[in-house]
C-alpha cells in the first residue's frame, strides 16, 4: 500500500469506529470493534474488518448481519465526517474478523495439549 491509501484507510478505520460507538451504538447492541480496514489503490472500495464479541457464534453473527444492514448509513455519515479529506468516500464492504474467537480457541488447546502432558509426566502415586 502507498503512504495515502495507508492514511486513508486508517482514517477511515478510526472514523467508522467512532461512528459506531456513538451514532449506531443503539442499533449495535454487543461489543463492537473495528480491527483493520484496507482500501483499494483508486481509493473506490474499503475493505473493513470488524469483530464483534459476544456469548455465542449465532449472536455474533446476527450482530454482524445488522451492521452489514446499516452498511448504507454507516457510509453516509462516514461521508459527512470525511468531506474534507476525501472527495468520494469508498464503498464499504465489511468483513467479520474472528481472530479473537480463534486466538481463545488455540489459547483452550493449549491449555489441553499443558494439562495431557502434566498428566503424563506425573508417575503414578505408589501407595
Amino acid at each position: 500500500m502507498s503512504i495515502r491509501t495507508e492514511r486513508v484507510a486508517k482514517l477511515i478505520q478510526r472514523e467508522i469506529a467512532k461512528l459506531l460507538s456513538t451514532d449506531f451504538a443503539e442499533q449495535v447492541k454487543p461489543l463492537v470493534t473495528v480491527t483493520d480496514a484496507r482500501i483499494t489503490k483508486d481509493l473506490s472500495i474499503a475493505d473493513v474488518y470488524i469483530s464483534v464479541m459476544g456469548d455465542s457464534s449465532e449472536q455474533r453473527q446476527s450482530s454482524f448481519r445488522r451492521l452489514e444492514a446499516l452498511a448504507p448509513e454507516i457510509r453516509s455519515e462516514l461521508a459527512s465526517r470525511v468531506r474534507h479529506q476525501l472527495r468520494v468516500v469508498p464503498e464499504l464492504r465489511l468483513h467479520l474478523d474472528e481472530s479473537a474467537q480463534r486466538a481463545e480457541r488455540m489459547e483452550n488447546l493449549f491449555d489441553r495439549i499443558r494439562a495431557e502432558r502434566e498428566r503424563r509426566d506425573t508417575p503414578p502415586d505408589e501407595a
